[in-house]
């Protein structure tokens, strides 16, 4: 058997056909186990109200049978607009902030002729090493005075160690020489910074800011703890309200959110707070490879 790499062709031997025929199995596999969960997910959001059947049988409905009831639901409540908002708000500012900071830091440490560098790069590995714990972090964010702030989400972790030291990696792997031109050029180190590294740091930028807004969109847990009002609760926070009222009376869920059902809701939730990060995966997909390779090489 023959295949063409890269325009040259590569006889394969039979070891090499069994093991590429296993490996697409096992893709194929892994494929599986990823869209039916997904899809039987969006059936269900999709299934009406008066359907009788079992599962399996839903997730093979007809199209033209599907009823959007569940998202005309969520798109007419105000409680669901307000927090898918509020995510986004969340989103947007903290990505921002997370990259304004790691930025300046990961381009510092990888700078080889600091002073005290070694000393900087343990000090900021400590913190991803040994955790101080959820208490210390409960005091130092309500001393702050960050309570009940869409910044309680977002500015305590800010900065993660592990984006640091990756980006840290790539700016390292850029040659020297584009640096020093602009150093003997008179270029301040904000200056080689903004325009010679910024500039060829794309992928890296676009890498780090998906880890950041993957981890801040889909943050529960801090938004249960600093968010006390209703009006900043997140998409997480809702979605656990409605998993937990729906629970405990079903009928009750049903009638806030209209005429839909509440397994069909919860499934529109679940879809819905899954769509931007589906619409942004595309885009960023074929700089997240390169990224994260070469933040790794020296990291």
């Amino acid at each position: 058997m023959t295949v063409k790499l890269k325009g040259t062709a590569v006889r394969l031997s039979a070891s090499d056909i069994v093991f590429y025929r296993v490996l697409d199995a096992f893709l194929v596999f892994v494929l599986l186990i990823v869209i039916i969960p997904l899809w039987s997910t969006i059936t269900l959001s999709f299934r009406p109200n008066d359907f009788i059947g079992t599962n399996l049988e839903g997730m093979f409905l007809a199209p033209w049978k599907w009823s959007t009831a569940a998202y005309k639901a969520l798109l007419g409540n105000n409680g669901f607009i307000n927090a898918f908002a509020n995510s986004l708000k969340i989103f947007v500012m903290g990505v921002a902030t997370a990259l304004f900071l790691t930025v300046p830091l990961a381009y510092v440490l990888s700078v080889k002729t600091l002073p005290g560098r070694r000393f900087l790069n343990i000090f900021v590995l400590l913190p991803y090493l040994f955790n101080v714990g959820m208490i210390p972090a409960y005091l130092v964010v309500t001393k702050l005075g960050l309570t009940n702030h869409l910044a309680a989400i977002f500015l305590p972790g800010a900065i993660s160690t592990y984006n640091c030291l990756i980006m840290r990696g790539f700016f390292e792997g850029i040659p020297e020489e584009l640096k020093e031109s602009a150093r003997m050029d008179g270029a301040a180190e904000w200056l080689v910074l903004l325009r010679i590294i910024l500039p060829v740091s794309k992928p890296i930028l676009m890498t780090i800011g998906l880890y950041y807004g993957v981890s801040f969109w889909n943050d529960f847990f801090h938004a249960m703890l600093y968010l006390n009002n209703n009006s900043l609760q997140p998409l997480p926070i809702l979605l656990r309200n409605i998993l937990m009222a729906s629970g405990m009376n079903e009928f009750v869920e049903a009638n806030a959110f209209g005429n839909a059902s509440v397994q069909a809701i919860k499934a529109a939730s679940v879809f819905m707070s899954a769509i931007p990060m589906i619409i942004a995966y595309p885009f960023i997909q074929k700089f997240f490879t390169k990224g994260t390779l070469m933040g790794s090489v020296k990291g």
